[in-house]
């Protein structure tokens, strides 16, 4: 499962440092000028099999600026939302009273599972000043060093430790359930598409334990399929999303995709491909998990705009999703619905085929009759010699070449092309592995 952890702390304690240690990126800017970290900014980290999602927050309780308030209103949703708290200190500074405030306004927070790494204990003969963090009144705390890497696998292990786990992975069976996620931005229909499935005169729904701030997974059966709707933050609720919430949302929405085999990416029919449709398709797509685009709120056009033009504007702006199927419904009058949950049952399905060998053997004679292979500029060119497609989804075909490093995207995305020619793979998509022939071969 994958949680979400939030690194706050006064500015200048490191917090954009220790997030591209956890990342494994350089994407939060790093600067010695308190406050630099405006917004937030989230990453995965993966440890010992397991991953979870970070959010960097600007500072809070330093020096004033125009920024404090929106930072302050940062935080707040970042204690609210998550499932735990990195609480950063500064170890040379020592311990202030801002991180006593705090502190405090942690504690207020909620009760969530907090961690005091106390950084810039770039020396081991400094660790006994990280006792001094005690007086915060937290019981976990790691000296650390974000630029030189001490500390951070202790620091993992407690933040593992401490991240519920996925009880709703521990009870799911083999049975044929499908599991759905049901993504997009804020008061697009979500919450009505789940109503409307749940209360199905067809269905037979049970809640599950999860693991999201609205912990409920939903479990229903449908004319025999059973499904299960994996939980997303904010789901369920009523109220207006302001822009904290909705970026809460948001992460909230990636780490569910993680959990799902199918996402129905919700769309405005009225303001579809948002950049946050186009984020959330991106994370599925790169995620291997099955989608479908169902633009909602289709009652309320009245004919402004044909399915033709709106289908036309989605494949122009998210080409890399040319294989998902696009159904317009309206989850308030249950318009498509019953479609939409057929073709999650295909799109499932799709993610669970296998080529025959004597297709990848036709396949094998199609790549080999492209016009031209690739090659560099020496003139040596690629050679394919086999190819076999893995086990697990989605569809993974593993070429095995001369050399990797000449196959080139319009090539590779030819062979995706071929692939989808010989078998359907709507809604899913199609993974390629260039191995290199190693001696012995």
């Amino acid at each position: 499962m994958a949680g979400v952890v939030a690194i706050i702390g006064r500015p200048n304690a490191g917090k954009s440092s220790l997030f591209n240690r956890l990342t494994g990126t350089k994407d939060a800017i790093v600067d010695d000028i308190p406050g630099v970290t405006r917004d937030r900014l989230y990453g995965e980290c993966e440890y010992e099999g397991r991953s979870f999602y970070v959010v960097d927050t600007g500072g809070i309780f330093g020096e004033d600026s125009d920024f404090s308030a929106g930072i302050k209103s940062h935080v707040e949703a970042a204690v609210r939302e998550c499932d735990a708290v990195i609480f950063l200190v500064d170890g040379k500074a020592g311990i202030t009273g801002s991180d006593e405030e705090i502190a405090d306004f942690i504690r207020r927070g909620g009760n969530k599972p907090v961690i005091v790494a106390v950084n810039k204990l770039d020396d081991p003969k400094h660790d006994g000043t990280a006792n001094d963090a005690y007086s915060l009144g937290f019981e976990r705390v790691i000296p650390v060093s974000a630029v030189h890497k001490r500390g951070l696998y202790e620091l993992l292990d407690a933040v593992v430790d401490v991240l519920p786990v996925d009880v709703a992975d521990d009870d799911a069976d083999d049975d044929g359930e499908i599991r759905l996620v049901i993504a997009g931005k804020p008061n697009v229909g979500k919450s009505s598409l789940l109503n409307r499935i749940t209360n199905s005169e067809h269905s037979l729904v049970s809640p599950i334990a999860g693991t999201t701030r609205d912990p409920v997974d939903t479990r229903a059966e449908i004319d025999g399929q059973k499904f299960r709707i994996v939980d997303t933050a904010g789901l369920r609720r009523r109220a207006k999303f302001d822009g904290d919430l909705e970026y809460y949302s948001f992460v909230r929405t990636l780490a569910a995709v993680d959990r799902a085999d199918v996402a129905l990416l919700m769309m405005d029919a009225q303001e579809p491909c948002t950049d946050q449709d186009k984020r959330i398709a991106g994370h599925v797509a790169g995620k291997g998990k099955g989608i479908i685009l169902v633009v909602n709120k289709w009652d309320l056009m009245n004919g402004d705009k044909k399915a033709d033009e709106i289908t036309r504007k989605i494949r122009d702006e998210m080409p890399f999703l040319s294989y998902a199927p696009v159904i317009f419904a309206s989850a308030k009058s249950g318009r498509g619905v019953a479609k939409i949950l057929q073709s999650a049952v295909t799109v499932s399905n799709n993610r669970k085929k296998h080529i025959p060998t004597n297709q990848l053997n036709r396949l094998m004679r199609d790549v080999l009759a492209f016009d031209r292979l690739p090659s560099d500029r020496k003139g040596r060119s690629l050679k394919v010699y086999y190819c076999s497609q893995a086990e697990g989804e989605p569809p993974t075909f593993i070429f095995f070449v001369n050399n990797p490093e000449l196959v080139n995207g319009g090539f590779e995305n030819h062979v995706k092309n071929k692939i989808r020619e010989l078998e359907d793979f709507t809604g899913t998509p199609v993974r390629t592995l260039w191995r290199g022939k190693e001696k012995g071969d």
